[in-house]
């Protein structure tokens, strides 16, 4: 009588190959892989869920074969020493088990408490600072909020921005820090995949009258109003003294690159 983890064990790879591989389109076709990975790995991972799926199926039709044949060759290989951190076929049931999970639980985009867990910031690293990018001057109310912050990498000084029109987008952020009257717009910025995305952002001024429980936390707002310096928690910080707020659904793309 052979055991039923025998029976099961030669199946297990090609099913975990043909999940990934179902698992990576799955996240293209619904949208998902804009909050994964940088949308220049988009085609590598493409490729790389429909490669999975033809090594899958290649592996699924020789096991058919080998059980329709009964060939002898599994047989002969269960005498074969490996040596593995896990029992014989163990490593694919992880393997599939990662996929199954993967399958199940939607990803979804990061907040604020992951924002304030990565740390909060108006600037960006050295390597990501990319000045020619300003040399076709856009009019300042058609700035992106990574290109607010990319104009204070270059010139950190708030001055010279106040008076400029602003529109932007982000998510909001209130953090222990930030005074009352003000709200944190942010957005996480991604290099390669949401593993290394951090948060940049920009505080608002909230117009008179307007209560921070209108704009909960971790919504998204389109923010109007132009660029003003303000002093908060002892530091002279460039502020959006914003004139209009808009609560607006979030956006397919959340990050900024």
């Amino acid at each position: 009588m052979i055991p039923l983890w025998e029976k099961v064990e030669p199946w297990i790879d090609p099913i975990a190959i043909l999940a990934w591989g179902i698992l990576l389109l799955k996240y293209w076709i619904t949208g998902k892989l804009n909050i994964l990975i940088h949308p220049n790995y988009f085609a590598l991972t493409i490729i790389g869920g429909i490669g999975l799926i033809g090594i899958g199926s290649v592996k699924f039709w020789q096991v058919v074969q080998a059980h329709t044949v009964e060939s002898e060759k599994p047989k002969t290989s269960q005498n074969v020493q490996h040596i593995s951190l896990f029992p014989p076929g163990w490593s694919s049931v992880l393997f599939l088990a990662a996929a199954i999970l993967g399958l199940w639980i939607t990803p979804r985009t990061f907040g604020s408490h992951t924002a304030l867990q990565r740390g909060l910031t108006e600037s960006l690293p050295t390597t990501r600072t990319q000045p020619q990018e300003f040399r076709t001057a856009a009019r300042p109310e058609e700035r992106s909020l990574i290109e607010w912050v990319r104009m204070l990498n270059v010139n950190p000084e708030p001055d010279a921005y106040t008076g400029q029109k602003a529109n932007v987008i982000g998510f909001i952020i209130y953090p222990p820090s930030l005074p009352q009257g003000y709200l944190w717009l942010s957005r996480f910025v991604i290099t390669c995949c949401a593993a290394d995305a951090y948060p940049v952002g920009i505080p608002v001024l909230l117009p008179p009258d307007t209560s921070r429980q209108d704009y909960p936390q971790d919504s998204w707002l389109e923010v109007g109003g132009e660029m003003t310096t303000q002093t908060i928690a002892g530091e002279r910080r460039l502020t959006i003294k914003a004139t209009k707020l808009t609560k607006i659904p979030e956006p397919r793309n959340p990050y900024e690159y």
